[in-house]
């Protein structure tokens, strides 16, 4: 469930809304596995629920087993005393990502940008790359080969590998803030592709086909992760975000019954 960032935007191009859309994934035992628990708070799970979960999608038991042996030898889950399975810290951190796309910590906007200026000198590849990473998470956009920026409106810490890379201060842009959103952000390209995503889930929904709200969903939780979460003022009108995010949060709480009642099976 991952999104990009900067100056070629965020969105994919098309129209979710049929079972072979290129956007809309083709779900695995190990990708919904892994959808469940990063959906779910707190992420673990029995057996039987992931399982009771494969069966919607007509994944056999010993798939879904096998899937979870072999998540836990790659580290991707950790197998409780219990029996259930949970999370690793990498995947946490992911789900904390997740998370904070869907309620993002946000304070008002007075005008100021964070600015992010790469000054460290001799930066192995490995640095160069774990400061692309991190700057994406922060979703500051490069506005070109070594500066960062973003309007000042998100609360988050920074990661050292941003404090020992870059020099970091605020300022204002002279022109336009909205036409220099537009340029470091495909804002249109994003929108188009979530209200795709907002109808392909209220079809799935009229449908009552849970394997394909679930699908769906995961494609919304991908789609927010890439939402730039610019101030009001900067985004055109009838912006979708809160209108995905809603879907997806009827999805979880649909979910959260549906694995109810299936453990309980």
């Amino acid at each position: 469930m991952n999104g990009t960032h900067g100056t070629h935007g965020a969105a994919v191009r098309g129209t979710p809304d049929g079972g072979d859309s290129p956007l809309l994934r083709p779900l695995t035992a190990r990708s919904i596995v892994l959808s469940t628990l990063l959906g779910h708070h707190p992420p673990a799970l029995p057996a039987r629920a992931l399982v009771r979960v494969g069966e919607l999608f007509g994944i056999a038991e010993g798939t879904v087993r096998v899937a979870l042996s072999r998540m836990v030898a790659a580290g991707d889950l950790a197998q409780r005393a219990d029996g259930s399975y949970a999370l690793t810290e990498r995947l946490l951190a992911r789900q904390a990502r997740q998370d904070d796309s869907r309620a993002p910590r946000t304070r008002d906007w007075r005008g100021e940008w964070e600015v992010a200026v790469v000054t460290a000198e001799r930066r192995a590849a490995a640095d160069r790359g774990a400061l692309r990473r991190a700057m994406a998470v922060l979703r500051l956009a490069e506005l070109r080969e070594g500066t960062w920026l973003r309007p000042a409106n998100l609360v988050r810490d920074r990661p050292a590998v941003v404090t020992e890379q870059c020099t970091l201060f605020t300022g204002a842009p002279e022109g336009d803030p909205a036409a220099l959103a537009a340029a470091l952000w495909d804002l249109d390209g994003w929108a188009e592709r979530a209200r795709a995503l907002v109808a392909a889930a209220d079809a799935a929904e009229e449908a009552d086909d849970p394997a394909r709200r679930f699908t769906v969903a995961a494609a919304a939780l991908r789609h927010l992760l890439a939402d730039p979460l610019l101030p009001a003022d900067l985004l055109p009108d009838d912006w979708p975000g809160a209108a995905l995010r809603a879907r997806y949060t009827a999805f979880e709480a649909d979910l959260r019954a549906v694995l109810r009642r299936r453990a309980a099976l």
